[in-house]
């Protein structure tokens, strides 16, 4: 029996070296099976094209982010923040200069920049600076004090002089000249495009926007000890421990609680409430309660020393040298770090807050800045990516599901029965076909969109794009079931009695439905670049919801262009990637799946 198989065996390996040549190995059979299988025939292919696996790596990579990421960086829908708009990608805003991080005085910031003066009163700027905020008035001596606003900054020096530099319109560009003539100023207070100066008398001095703040200097006249500014108004403490607030209606800022008056040693506010320390540790907020702001820690009741006050956030200096912030925490200005310790004053201003320690060390935490920037309306583009790429994939795969299911119905149902079942399904795949595809979308959202919610609207598209798309598929089916119909197993199955429906989508489908993925793969692409061309143009989803086609629509200026570039750039990119890499592994798919279109 050995010297049998030994026979057989020897007779297969010298049939193989007659058949292809001397050094043709044998193949196991786990081998041969391989060979044999049409799908690891692909999959090898697959995996032998470097390009084909560079497509499905980048699209993985961009589909993994834009599914997954924007649960850890959600939007909301109908944030705008005129503060931050157009702020190019970077994290300088809290870049403390090295001569100043272990030397500080006293530190304050805009909305995207820092100022602050050493010990020995030199002044430092750092973070996303305009032009105009890098030129330094010359001669300003040994600087006391300093404070930044929107756009434009005041300093005070060791003589009594107030300096001024930035934003240089609306009476911002410089100094009064009844405050120049003072000697005896006390604090000074850069705000949304004011300024406000106080003297050791208790007077208030104002100028700047007017028309945009409403500041009444009258109501605190010669009893002021400490002002703080927002974009409304501003909030005074005056030398009887009282708050006023110093605008001239009725705004929220005005509601002070009456147990606040004759207690208060300190005061701050945000955007849209105020803050009072009182005598006994406490603080107490009134106005409105965005962010639960009115919620004051039980923990830091009776331990407060100072406070300060940024956009939509407080932050608490406590008895023990630790810092505690409550309020807004979209950009963890709330999230104290625990090298914050030591402290002896603390600042907050818009998102950002700085500490200074004993040893004059800064110690800062809030928002460093913005990874791809912002757009118009002040909104991190980096998250609105994520979500417009998750709207916009969920858009083009649900339209290819919808035209994959009426193209190959259609081409089954043509293609197996002909005649004139075959003639009216393709009389109306080209009557579709012909349809001019944009124009008709576009004329359908603007006629329909109208009528339905932001949700319905996106159905809409949805629905339009995968009506408006089958025929292509419908034709390929049908000229591939043309030639499997004919073939022996379709006969057998007849003969065996199998339902004509079974044949044609259990028998017939399975052995076409490699080339119906690969044309799916390619249309998936073209439907991610109709709906952003559908959004680019303002007939597909609409602000505030985010896609790629409506973010690139609001950067088609030449400013934008030229300026702001980072508003377009990363949508083009991240929608390019998308189609070209989709295109890559199409493309791989069919070279792997008929290896022989190579050679044509």
């Amino acid at each position: 029996m050995k010297n049998n198989k030994k026979k057989k065996s020897g007779l297969v390996q010298t049939l193989t070296r007659m058949c292809f040549g001397q050094n043709v190995a044998e193949t196991s059979v786990l081998e041969e099976e391989q060979i044999q299988s049409p799908f690891h025939t692909v999959l090898r292919n697959i995996r032998e094209s470097k390009l084909t696996m560079t497509g499905i790596a980048v699209f993985l990579f961009i589909f993994l982010c834009c599914v997954i990421l924007p649960f850890f960086f959600p939007i909301d829908l109908g944030f705008q923040d005129p503060t931050q708009q157009n702020v190019r990608p970077g994290f300088s805003f809290m870049n403390v200069p090295k001569q100043l991080v272990n030397n500080a005085k006293q530190i304050d910031n805009g909305p995207v920049y820092g100022v602050g003066i050493d010990q020995d009163g030199n002044l430092y700027e750092w973070g996303n600076l305009t032009d105009k905020l890098k030129k330094l008035p010359k001669n300003m001596g040994k600087i006391e004090q300093v404070s930044a606003g929107q756009d434009h900054v005041l300093a005070l020096n060791e003589d009594g002089e107030v300096f001024t530099w930035g934003y240089e319109r609306l009476g911002l560009g410089r100094v009064p000249s009844e405050v120049e003539d003072l000697k005896d100023i006390k604090q000074i207070e850069a705000g949304y495009q004011t300024s406000l100066a106080l003297t050791e008398s208790g007077d208030v001095y104002f100028w700047g926007n007017e028309s945009a703040t409403d500041i009444n200097t009258r109501k605190v006249e010669g009893k002021a000890e400490k002002i703080v500014s927002n974009p409304m108004t501003a909030l005074c403490l005056t030398k009887d421990n009282e708050i006023i607030c110093m605008a001239n209606r009725e705004t929220a800022f005005g509601a002070i609680p009456e147990e606040v008056q004759g207690r208060a040693v300190d005061v701050a506010s945000t955007d849209k409430s105020g803050a009072a320390l009182l005598e006994d540790g406490t603080v107490v907020v009134w106005g409105s309660n965005d962010y639960d702001i009115k919620k004051v820690p039980e923990e830091i009741q009776g331990h407060v020393t100072a406070i300060s006050g940024g956009r939509n956030h407080l932050t608490a200096l406590l008895d023990d040298g630790t810092a505690y912030s409550w309020g807004g925490n979209n950009n963890k200005q709330a999230k104290v770090p625990s090298s914050a310790k030591n402290l002896v004053s603390v600042t907050s201003g818009y998102y950002q807050n700085y500490g200074i320690t004993t040893e004059g060390k800064v110690v800062t935490w809030g928002l460093k800045g913005y990874l791809m920037g912002t757009d118009a309306l002040g909104r991190d583009i980096f998250s609105r990516l994520l979500t417009a790429g998750r709207m916009t994939m969920t858009i083009g795969a649900i339209s290819v599901i919808i035209s994959a299911i009426i193209g190959i119905v259609v081409g089954g149902l043509s293609g197996y029965y002909g005649g004139k079942v075959d003639m009216i399904l393709m009389r109306l795949a080209e009557i579709v076909g012909a349809l001019p595809f944009l124009p008709l979308a576009m004329i359908l959202s603007a006629v329909l969109g109208n009528k339905v919610s932001d949700i319905g609207r996106i159905c809409l598209i949805m629905v339009i794009l995968g009506i408006l798309s089958w025929p292509g598929l419908a034709r390929l089916v049908r000229g591939q079931i043309l030639a499997e119909r004919e073939k022996e197993f379709v006969t057998a199955a007849k003969a065996m009695g199998i339902r004509e429906s079974s044949i044609i989508f259990k028998h017939i489908l399975p052995n076409v439905i490699t080339v119906i993925i690969v044309n799916l793969t390619i249309s998936f692409a073209t439907c991610l670049l109709t709906e952003s061309s559908l959004s680019f143009l303002g007939f597909g989803v609409t602000e505030p919801s985010p896609t790629w086609g409506n973010m690139l629509s609001g950067s088609q200026s030449s400013q934008v262009i030229g300026t702001y570039w980072w508003r377009w750039v990363f949508p083009s990119i991240a929608l390019g990637l998308s189609t070209i890499s989709i295109n890559i592994i199409g493309d791989g798919l069919r070279d792997a799946i008929d290896p022989k279109s190579n050679e044509r």
